[in-house]
């Protein structure tokens, strides 16, 4: 494919990020921690999850798995981590290890076999608790796995309308018509 060619591709996913942002701001108003900045970096993020998953739907179905695991992992945490307040500042550390444990063995169980997905679901969660004002167990759930879901959406997207258009181009290039150089 000519660079000519290929450039719609970029453009497309810069439209896609285009819209993805003002899907951000319509819906971050709806969202549950009132007065939020939006929460689009979450939908970037499991977007690029669904390509790390391997670019179907049961990637997806994985990620969504993983992100799901990976808040609950979050809450065994804090929760874990409060629970040994005794052990000072070891209290999170020895909290994780035993989080830990049981999230690295549900690699041995489909459909919660993508661990990655459970890491960047904990990690996204882990800042939301920390960064977003107001946030609650519930409202970080709800938001992260709304935002997930939206950013998977995107990734689907993403790969049906390259697939689709680079099938144009090879179906028309064979066919002897001009296309642009």
């Amino acid at each position: 494919m000519k660079f000519s060619q290929f450039i719609f591709i970029p453009i497309i996913v810069a439209f896609l990020a285009l819209t993805i942002q003002v899907l951000d701001q319509l819906v971050a108003p709806l969202m549950p921690v009132v007065g939020n900045v939006g929460f689009g970096w979450i939908a970037f993020i499991a977007w690029a999850m669904y390509f790390m998953a391997g670019c179907n739907i049961d990637g997806g179905i994985k990620t969504v798995c993983g992100y799901v695991a990976g808040i609950v992992a979050s809450v065994a945490i804090m929760e874990l981590g409060g629970a040994f307040a005794a052990l000072g500042f070891f209290a999170f550390p020895v909290a994780i290890f035993f989080v830990v444990v049981p999230c690295i063995c549900l690699e041995r169980f489909p459909p919660f076999d993508f661990v990655p997905a459970l890491f960047v679901g904990a990690g996204t969660f882990f800042g939301f608790m920390s960064y977003v004002s107001g946030a609650t167990y519930v409202t970080a759930t709800i938001t992260e796995l709304i935002y997930c879901l939206i950013g998977l959406g995107y990734g689907w997207m993403t790969v049906a309308l390259r697939t689709r258009y680079e099938q144009y181009v090879e179906d028309h290039a064979h066919e002897g018509e001009h296309l642009p150089h």
